[in-house]
C-alpha cells in the first residue's frame, strides 16, 4: 500500500518541490493550496498520484469538511508536512499594519495547530509523523522580523511539545528549521519586489527548495525508532550577526 504524505502550501517553492520528491519515490500527495490554477498545473505534472485539494490555513472551519471528503485512497494518511506559512512586511512592530499581522499568525499558528489537530488520528492509526517548517528565525531574531520570528518559534515549541503529547504513539514530530533558501518568500513578503528579492540572495549562494525537500525526504526516511526533535540548517554564506549597539 502506498504512504501518504499531506502537504500545506504545495503550490509553490518547498511544498512543491517536496510534492515532487515524493511522488518520485512512490508515495501520494495530498496538497493545499489557495490558487487552484496552481494546483491544477502540479496535478497535471505529477499524475493520479497528486491530489489537489483548495483550502485557505486561515478557513478553520473548512478543514473538516475538506478532509472527510477526501477520496478513498487518500483518506489514510502517513505524514503531514505543516509548509504553508507567510511573514508581514519588515516593519518594526511600532510602524507596522495589523492587518498582515493577523493574517500571518492566522496561517503560521492558528491553522496550523488545527490542521495537525484534525489529522492526528489519522497519524496515531498510521503510526506516522509531523514535520512542521519552522525557521532559523525562532531562534536568532532580526529588526523587523518579530511577528515572523514569533510565530516560527511557536511552531518549534509546538512540535516540543506535541511530541510529549504523542509519547507512546509511535508518531514523530519533526521541527525543519532552514536559513536562507532562495523561494517565492520574499517576493510574497515584499509584495512583488523581484528586485528585493534578487539583492537579499544576490552573490551568496542560497539554499534552493530542492534543498529543504530532500531534508524533508531524509528525515522522513528515517527507521521508525528515530526521531529527528529539531533541525536547523543555513546555507555555508550565512552565519549571524553580531549585537546591535546604540550609542548617544
Amino acid at each position: 500500500m502506498s504512504q501518504t504524505i499531506f502537504i500545506t502550501g504545495v503550490t509553490a517553492g518547498i511544498g512543491a518541490a517536496t510534492a515532487r520528491k515524493f511522488i518520485a519515490n512512490g508515495w501520494q500527495v495530498i496538497g493545499t493550496g489557495r490558487r487552484r490554477d496552481r494546483l491544477d498545473t502540479l496535478a497535471a505534472e505529477l499524475g493520479e498520484g497528486f491530489h489537489p485539494l483548495m483550502l485557505d490555513m486561515q478557513s478553520i472551519a473548512d478543514f473538516g469538511p475538506a478532509l472527510s471528503g477526501l477520496p478513498d485512497q487518500f483518506q489514510a494518511i502517513d505524514l503531514l508536512l505543516n509548509n504553508a506559512g507567510l511573514a508581514p512586511p519588515m516593519s518594526n512592530l511600532q510602524d507596522a499594519e495589523q492587518e498582515p499581522i493577523d493574517t500571518v499568525i492566522a496561517t503560521n499558528v492558528d491553522g496550523l495547530v488545527a490542521l495537525t489537530r484534525h489529522l492526528l488520528p489519522r497519524l496515531i492509526d498510521r503510526k506516522g509523523g509531523v514535520i512542521n517548517l519552522s525557521s532559523v528565525a525562532a531562534t536568532y531574531p532580526y529588526r523587523g522580523g518579530a511577528v515572523y520570528a514569533g510565530t516560527k518559534a511557536f511552531v518549534r515549541q509546538f512540535s516540543l511539545g506535541l511530541r510529549c503529547d504523542l509519547h507512546g504513539t509511535g508518531v514523530r514530530v519533526t521541527s525543519i528549521e532552514p536559513g536562507m533558501a532562495e523561494t517565492e518568500f520574499t517576493l510574497v513578503r515584499t509584495q512583488g519586489d523581484q528586485a528585493a528579492s534578487d539583492a537579499l540572495y544576490a552573490d551568496m549562494n542560497p539554499m534552493t527548495a530542492d534543498d529543504i525537500a530532500e531534508t524533508i525526504w531524509w528525515v522522513a526516511s528515517l527507521p521508525a525508532h528515530v526521531n529527528i526533535n529539531s533541525l536547523e540548517l543555513m546555507p555555508t554564506s550565512q552565519s549571524w550577526a553580531g549585537f546591535a549597539v546604540h550609542r548617544g
